[in-house]
């Protein structure tokens, strides 16, 4: 073995490995600038685990997204049970907890990094818990009326130990939550960086690539299904097209 090749075996062994648990392109979005920071610093090794709508067909199996980005994949964690149900989800989380726990086992990660609230999160940081291992959770404090977001964010941020709010006033939720101020940052929201390092298309480039015509005046509207409603997704949003 060359002198080179014993550097870089024990830059390796002397890197801190660091987890971070993508499920969505929600997510992924976010983490992205993030990722792109520690796989380039030679004293970190990250680990990459990709789980829910990342590795299943319906949702475009965007696994395949993060590859071509050049990330390395160290696991991925399959826990999607299909359907929308109560009972899915449910069984969707018991078998994330009982994936990532076995994905720690082998990665055997220093810290566990984690954004939001969805539910494969939820299954994650669980497993983490027990195994004792470090979670740095960003965007704790949040708040998403109408969803069972809030519930699953607020018990994420409970099992963390390392809070990177996107404002103060979610910081200051994080703080009433009872969590040690000194391991509370404000840092702003991740998703800024991505604006901030996008390439913006001009109008005739967007009107182009979403085969529409602009108006003097444009609204955009976004849908977001309220996870505690009764009426079913379709149901609500037809209600916003009546609108």
């Amino acid at each position: 073995m060359s002198s080179r090749e014993t550097i870089l075996k024990k830059t390796q062994r002397n890197a801190r490995k660091i987890a971070c648990i993508t499920g969505s392109r929600a997510d992924y979005g976010l983490l992205y600038w993030l990722l792109k920071d520690l796989d380039k610093d030679p004293g970190i090794e990250l680990q990459l685990i990709a789980t829910g709508m990342h590795l299943s067909p319906e949702f475009g199996s965007t696994l395949n997204v993060i590859v071509q980005d050049g990330f390395p994949v160290a696991k991925t964690v399959e826990m999607l049970v299909s359907g929308d149900s109560s009972s899915a989800v449910t069984k969707s989380i018991g078998l994330g907890v009982i994936g990532f726990a076995d994905a720690f086992a082998e990665l055997e990660p220093d810290i566990v990094v984690v954004l939001g609230d969805r539910f494969e999160i939820f299954a994650a940081v669980q497993a983490a818990l027990i195994a004792r291992i470090p979670v740095a959770h960003i965007a704790g404090g949040d708040v998403t009326e109408g969803a069972y977001d809030d519930a699953m964010r607020h018990c994420i941020t409970k099992m963390s130990h390392i809070h990177f709010a996107t404002s103060e006033d979610s910081a200051r939720r994080i703080r009433q939550l009872g969590e040690d101020p000194d391991r509370i940052y404000h840092v702003g929201s991740p998703g800024i960086d991505y604006i901030r390092k996008l390439t913006l298309l001009t109008r005739r480039e967007l009107q182009e690539a979403l085969r529409v015509e602009f108006g003097p005046r444009n609204i955009l509207v976004t849908f977001h299904p309220a996870t505690l409603e009764s009426e079913e997704p379709g149901r609500q949003f037809s209600e916003v097209l009546s609108a």
